[in-house]
């Protein structure tokens, strides 16, 4: 065959959206401007405020299967978001969600409380996986870290405000109230979603710039093209390479994420300090009503505590991871570029050699030891004032509060960009299978941590509670030490795998 007619072959075989190299090569990672990167940002953060847990404390022999819906159910509405769309996994998890809550506040028995329970859990715990994945489809790593922890400090808002929105309401309207507060929340919130949340998803509308078939998908796009200060020929955006074929949905993806050697060390860990961090809060209600008599409305005042620290640490923790990246960055690019720049091709050399042994685990992990340690203290903290509210003034215990918020939800949010920093593609089952781990674990502590305390003390609980902590601190260890080597010939060798072979 003529080399005429065989390139015009080859360009008849390969997809029509699929541009010229050096077209894709300037295309911006995302048409979405700041502000509007700043807008989607603070709609996926609402949509995670509505895993509120505000009645947990009224029902609290529901907390156990809650969890375990809440840590399985992102396990299916991940990988779905992650092939069919954030816009359509999110209207399904809530109109789950509005029916479960319109039942809740309806039901006449136990068991019908219970199992309304869990499908509420499973409509509102996948947000978090769901959001993960949007802040993962609109972000670089550069700036990830910043627009993570902000969108952790949504759905870290009802820590502070829910237990006393919850107490209010229970104490002076009945706990139904809660339920039907939540399903005018829920569907109020749905309408917003659906006019202003635009589909992010890469493999769908490439950096947002593609146009899909799916109304339900193009809208609210079609807008935010329109508004864009970035001007970016639609044919030119072209879905991330390893993104392009992935069209089947993978209900077990974020359990293969979870049992990987490439992420189990580290999400162990989380979990094992996410489920102490729960079996705090679980105990908190019943030690400061026994132990300083307060009632409902102050039980859910002391909370304010905890939930402030876990906002104001994710936020500023968000801001350190970027600053952290750049200057590991800036560090590793001055060192290399001078061995792999190469005449003729020097920066798409440095560029590709950079991304495939920049020391990622340095950039982000560098300040888990330090939370980690700081979250043991305050628990010590917690435990052994708590204990002798005679000759400790409650505000110790309610300080110690504010660190553990602060501490755990900062580590969650090291631990949760590094994730979708290392599974781009699967973003948001990488989140489900973190979500999962942590609220198995959760759902265990919180189950043992009441009978701990009444047979050896608080103290004594939490003093146990730290040695285990201390022991998984093996998990970071490992993972800054050993699975960047594994990560980077893993994707030497799927990038091999994916090379054509000459016939």
């Amino acid at each position: 065959m003529p080399a005429e007619d065989k390139n015009r072959q080859i360009q008849h075989d390969a997809p029509k959206s699929t541009p010229p190299a050096s077209a894709a090569a300037d295309a911006p990672y995302t048409v979405f401007d700041k502000r509007q990167k700043g807008l989607i940002v603070l709609i996926v953060s609402t949509a995670a405020t509505y895993d509120l847990n505000v009645s947990l404390e009224l029902v609290n022999l529901t907390v156990t299967s809650y969890l375990i819906f809440q840590g399985i159910a992102p396990s299916l509405w991940g990988p779905v978001s992650d092939v069919k769309g954030r816009r359509i996994a999110y209207t399904c998890t809530f109109l789950v969600f509005l029916g479960a809550c319109i039942g809740l506040a309806q039901t006449k028995n136990y068991a019908t409380l219970i199992v309304l329970r869990c499908l509420q859990s499973t409509g509102s715990a996948s947000t978090i996986a769901i959001g993960s994945g949007v802040i993962g489809d609109i972000t670089t790593r550069a700036d990830r870290g910043g627009f993570m922890g902000i969108f952790q400090a949504g759905l870290l808002a009802p820590v502070a405000v829910g237990p006393v929105i919850g107490g209010a309401l229970a104490g002076y309207l009945g706990w139904r109230a809660i339920f039907w507060f939540l399903a005018i929340y829920s569907g109020v919130f749905l309408i917003v979603l659906l006019l202003l949340l635009p589909e992010t998803l890469r493999s769908l509308v490439a950096n947002g710039s593609r146009a899909p078939s799916n109304p339900l998908i193009r809208y609210p796009l079609k807008v935010y093209q329109k508004l864009t200060k970035v001007e970016w020929d639609p044919e030119a955006a072209v879905p991330m390479p390893q993104l392009a074929g992935s069209r089947r949905i993978h209900v077990t993806g974020p359990f293969r994420i979870l049992i990987s050697k490439h992420a189990a060390p580290i999400i162990t860990f989380l979990a094992v300090y996410y489920a102490v961090w729960q079996m705090s809060i679980t105990a908190m209600s019943t030690l400061f009503e026994d132990r300083y008599g307060l009632d409902e409305i102050q039980i859910g005042l002391t909370f304010i505590a905890n939930g402030a620290g876990s906002m104001i640490g994710t936020l500023i923790t968000g801001k350190i991871l970027d600053v952290d990246y750049h200057r590991v960055k800036a560090k590793y690019e001055s060192r290399s570029s001078s061995a792999n720049v190469e005449a003729g091709n020097g920066l798409s050399r440095v560029t590709t050699s950079q991304e495939d042994n920049f020391p990622l685990e340095k950039a982000r992990l560098r300040l888990v030891p330090l939370f980690s340690c700081l979250q043991c203290v305050s628990l010590i903290l917690f435990g052994w004032t708590i204990q002798y509210p005679d000759h400790v003034h409650i505000a110790v215990p309610i300080v110690s509060t504010f660190i553990t918020g602060w501490t755990a939800v900062s580590t969650q949010s090291v631990i949760m960009t590094y994730l979708v920093d290392i599974f781009p593609d699967r973003s948001a089952a990488a989140s489900a299978s973190l979500n999962l781990a942590r609220c198995l674990f959760a759902a265990g502590g919180t189950s043992i941590v009441m009978p701990m305390i009444d047979g050896v003390g608080v103290g004594l609980t939490f003093i146990i509670c730290v040695a285990v902590q201390l022991a998984a601190l093996v998990g970071p260890l490992v993972q800054s030490k050993f699975v960047g080597a594994w990560r980077r010939e893993a994707e030497k060798q799927k990038a091999q795998n994916a090379e054509p072979k000459e016939q």
